[in-house]
This record gives C-alpha cells, structure tokens and sequence, in this order.
C-alpha cells in the first residue's frame, strides 16, 4: 500500500499490484515509437507532388480522406491542410486498413493515402517516381505518406514525430538498470532506424502489423525474457495485455490504459525507470517484513513450548508473547512506511 502511494506520487499509477511484483524481474523493455519514444503530435512537413498534381491540390484530397482516421499521422495532416487554409471535402465509401492506410472516393475519384506496401498492394502505378524522394527523407527520421488517385501515383506527404525531450535521459536509465531495448513500430524501417540510431536502442523491427506486436512479445516470453510493453494506442493494447507488465502511457487511448497494469501518468518512458526501481525497492522491502513477521515468532515459540525449560527453567510469559506479536506488526508497518522515502 505505501509502495503504491510512493508511485502515485512519482506519476507511476499500479493498477494491478501483480505487475509490480515482476516488474523488479523484467529482463527486455519493448516499446512502440509514436506516442511513447516521440511526443505522438507529428506535424506536416512536406508536400511532393507528382504527375501533374498540384500542392494545394494533394494536400486537399490527403487531408480530406485522412480526416475520417483517427491515427496521430492523419491528424497531422489534416490539422496542416487547415493551418493553411484548405477547405475539406466530403468523403464517400470511406475504409481504413488498420497498420496500411486509408481509401475513400472524393468526386468520383478513389483516393488511397498509406505506406508504400499499402498503395504496392492495390497495383497504384508510377510509385518508383515517388519511392526515392521519400527514401531520403525517411532516412532524416520523417515519416512518408503515400498517396494515388484513381491507381495512378499522385505524391508523397511526410511528417515529422520530435522524440520527447525526455526519452535519451529514460533510455539511459534503462540501459544502466541492464535491460534490453527492442522498438516494435509499424513506421517504415529507414524512419525507425534514423530514431533508434539517435537514441541507441539494441534493436529495431519496423513495418510491424498490430498483430504481429502480440505475437513478437509471446515469441520473446517462449524465449524465456520477462517483457514489459509500453505503448499507447488502440493497436497497442494487445500487445500490452500479452506482456509478462504491460505499461501504458497516460497521454494515449483509455483502451491501452485498461489493458496495462502500470500507467505513466506524465507519458513518458523516465516513469518506467521509476517503476521498476520502485519494485525493486517495494519487493526488498516485502521481503525484509516476511523477516519481521515470522522472526519473532519462530524464536518464541519454541521457548514458550518449554524447549530450553530442562536446560535453564525458562519459560515464556503469555504477556511477552503478546509483546511479541505486536512488536512483529510495529516491525513491518515501520519498516514499510521507509518506502515514502525511496528515491526513484
């Protein structure tokens, strides 16, 4: 209970006391990047068109299909097209495909806006024009949009997601507490790597389906890793749920909160730091009152059985023991509340 409240004030709420118990274990951190390595507010940097398309006019018809989305991505670009101005159009027969991208018809033309294998795989022509302007800036760390009209290649639109200014100190942290850092992101693998390379994590797997997350977290637990997931969107709760702790970050989805047994109040990855230090701190502690409780009792009781009274005469007084049992309880309820003051 103390160590509970000593997280809530560190910004660490424990939903479920479970997850603290193997937090202190945990042997490889997996994290998603938008969201929880980067502030998960990307915002519009470039638009490239191609094909005869106009600026404004890509901008348009990205914007108005991306705004029936509810990825940070697709916010990113309809909250530049309105910055500057752009007035969105209805859409009809809208689909999103959860980890590829979005269609949808405007006036008579289909439109597709998504990652490169997205538009691949519906036959859009003319990518190649497109794929090399986007390698480049992805290997900056932006994100590239691609998007087509009617099957035809139309442009490329990137954002860029900044990495939270807390997250080189978070990693640090982690890395000194020995743990293993994989980012599992759906973000293309130039993007993912410029970001890993900036923060030094031990591994990246990019282009990841939310599906998949849950099946590389079963897959590092078969290989015996205690995993703690952190993550915080809606194709993050499964993942979230599969991990030995699942940790959600309390700027993201309430659905990624409900399937996490810790939430970082403040969303960012220092809180995990805090987390298993606090467990560490919390299970030292659980063990030094298990101590407490049966110390006093494992020596009194054979006394007062009479087992040294053929030797010495002595025998225990009834008040004594219950001297005992109270001192026992003092002993632990003391000894608990020095978590207060844990440094985190």
């Amino acid at each position: 209970m103390v160590g509970i409240g000593r997280g809530a004030q560190a910004g660490v709420l424990i939903r479920n006391a479970e997850a603290m118990e193997v937090m202190e274990k945990v042997t490889t951190v997996v994290v998603d990047k938008t969201g929880t390595l980067t502030e998960g507010k990307p915002r519009l940097t470039q638009i490239l068109p191609v094909n005869g398309v106009t600026e404004d006019e890509l901008l348009l018809i990205a914007a108005s299909v991306e705004q029936n989305s509810e990825h940070p991505l697709a916010a990113a670009i309809v909250h530049g097209a309105k910055e500057r101005g752009v007035k969105l159009e209805s859409v009809a027969d809208f689909t999103s495909i959860t980890g590829g991208g979005v269609v949808g018809k405007i006036g008579g033309r289909e439109i597709a806006v998504g990652k490169l294998k997205f538009l691949q795989e519906r036959g859009v022509a003319d990518l190649g024009a497109i794929e090399s302007k986007a390698t480049a800036l992805q290997a900056e760390g932006q994100t590239a949009m691609f998007v087509a009209i009617n099957g035809k290649a139309a442009g490329i639109i990137t954002v860029s997601d900044p990495i939270k200014a807390s997250t080189p100190e978070a990693i640090a942290q982690l890395h000194k507490l020995g743990l293993k850092i994989i980012m599992l992101t759906g973000d293309n693998e130039r993007t993912a790597n410029a970001v890993a390379k900036k923060l030094g994590l031990d591994q990246v797997e990019a282009g990841v389906e939310p599906q998949h997350k849950h099946e590389r977290i079963q897959q590092l637990r078969q290989q015996g890793q205690i995993v703690a997931m952190a993550g915080d969107g809606i194709n993050d709760a499964p993942a979230l749920a599969a991990a030995n702790v699942g940790i959600a970050m309390g700027t993201g989805t309430d659905v990624a909160m409900e399937s996490a047994g810790i939430t970082l109040v403040k969303g960012d990855l220092l809180g995990i730091a805090k987390a298993i230090n606090l467990s560490r701190s919390m299970m030292r502690n659980i063990r030094q009152n298990l101590f407490f409780a049966f110390a006093y009792n494992a020596l009194g009781i054979p006394i007062a059985a009479g087992l040294l009274y053929p030797f010495f005469g002595w025998l225990l007084s009834p008040v004594i023991a219950g001297a005992a049992m109270s001192l026992s309880s003092v002993s632990v309820i003391g000894n608990a509340l020095r978590l207060r003051k844990a440094k985190l």
